[in-house]
């Protein structure tokens, strides 16, 4: 039973190694209020750049387009939030939100409030949209969310023209749940799904599709590590187990004393 207490203790090892590795993925807020946008962009070029967990806020005016942009990296399901907070006076408005990838395609919400309609005494209304987990790769005929920018863009739709350059506050949040290996796919995107390098100024433009300091704390791809690695050697090790284990069951006590010899 010797291989037994040695597997077993490698069991426990692989777990305790394991664990820190499984929370590090999860993502946390790297910013602080102090050090928020204050100020959106009014199209996908000039879109305000935010992290995951940090707030930003932004002044406008009813009937603007406001935009925003944040990176995703693979297994991250993102949950973006946004309140308006709406003049004194004002006649029934209706406020969308729509997030976009890297390619600017519009990617469905998976659920939430997407569009919500304000009476005309509501002082303020709230918007939430959770994407579809990102996946590390996808076929290029599908509109799967993939690593890399999102944009996001708040209006309101079908406001009466009485209302159309009334002041409206604006705060928007974006933070993710980290899915881990359930979505894990074979396959990977060579390059993240990112803004071209034309929205820089000329003399710091770089051969790297990249924007100015904007993606995930620890980089892109950094989910190279899944639960599943950690799965797949637990299932080996727990098969080699039952199998030693049968053995000893099954080969009895060795040969009878009352045997004769051959």
């Amino acid at each position: 039973m010797r291989v037994v207490r040695v597997l077993s203790a490698a069991l426990l090892t692989l777990g305790l190694a394991a664990a820190p590795a499984a929370a590090d993925a999860s993502p946390s807020p790297s910013q602080d209020g102090a050090s928020a946008p204050t100020q959106a962009g009014t199209s996908f070029r000039t879109a305000a750049e935010i992290e995951q967990g940090q707030p930003a806020t932004a002044s406008g005016s009813t009937g603007d387009y406001l935009y925003w942009q944040f990176p995703a990296d693979t297994g991250q399901r993102p949950t973006v939030k946004a309140t308006v907070k709406l003049p004194e006076s004002h006649a029934p408005q209706t406020w969308q939100i729509d997030v976009y990838d890297g390619l600017r395609r519009r990617q469905a919400c998976q659920y939430g409030t997407q569009t919500r309609t304000a009476a005309a005494d509501a002082s303020s209304v709230e918007l939430a949209c959770v994407l579809r987990t990102v996946r590390a790769w996808s076929e290029p005929w599908a509109n799967d969310p993939l690593p890399g920018t999102y944009y996001i863009r708040l209006t309101a739709t079908g406001v009466a023209t009485a209302d159309l350059g009334l002041p409206v506050g604006s705060e928007v949040r974006v933070d993710s749940r980290d899915i881990g290996g359930s979505a894990a796919v074979d396959g990977s995107l060579a390059e993240p799904l990112v803004p071209g390098v034309a929205t820089k100024p000329a003399e710091e433009r770089e051969e790297a599709a990249v924007p100015a300091g904007l993606e995930p704390e620890d980089g892109w791809a950094s989910g190279w590590w899944s639960d599943r690695w950690m799965w797949t050697a637990v299932g080996g090790i727990l098969a080699a187990l039952a199998g030693v284990g049968g053995y000893a069951l099954t080969r009895g006590s060795g040969r009878p004393s009352r045997a004769p010899a051959a």
